[in-house]
């Protein structure tokens, strides 16, 4: 108990505390992003399962290059647009943006419009051109 009472001490295991957060946090916030799927998963359900693949960069970017058959909704306009991009509801959403990390932001978006199952590229456009899968311009 003596331990916990020392000064010095209740520095060293605040530093823990923090540090240990810091660990967690990407885990934690991944959570709240939504589904994940990386390159060779979101390939099977694209050819197997005919999901929709939506690109929330913006039309500049996404004139550079895309995934093929991708649709593209930029976040800011995702919500007026989230109705139209799949006639069902059920079909698999795959949200890709250039590295991952803005795609959960859509996810809640998406279910709101009512589909059912929305996942992100794990790792964006940058993961799928690693994997040296096609984009087209």
């Amino acid at each position: 108990m003596n331990f916990f009472a020392d000064y010095n001490n209740l520095a060293l295991i605040a530093v823990a505390v923090v540090s240990g957060g810091l660990l967690a946090w990407p885990t934690i916030s991944r959570g709240a992003g939504g589904k994940r799927v990386n390159t060779t998963i979101a390939t099977q359900m694209i050819n197997k399962r005919n999901a929709v693949v939506v690109d929330i960069r913006e039309a500049a970017e996404f004139a550079k290059g895309h995934l093929p058959q991708a649709k593209s909704a930029p976040l800011s306009d995702l919500a007026a647009r989230a109705a139209g991009l799949a006639k069902d509801k059920s079909v698999p959403i795959i949200v890709v943006c250039q590295t991952g990390q803005s795609s959960g932001k859509a996810h809640a978006a998406l279910k709101e419009a009512g589909y059912s199952e929305v996942y992100s590229l794990d790792g964006g456009l940058a993961a799928w051109q690693q994997a040296g899968l096609p984009v087209v311009k």
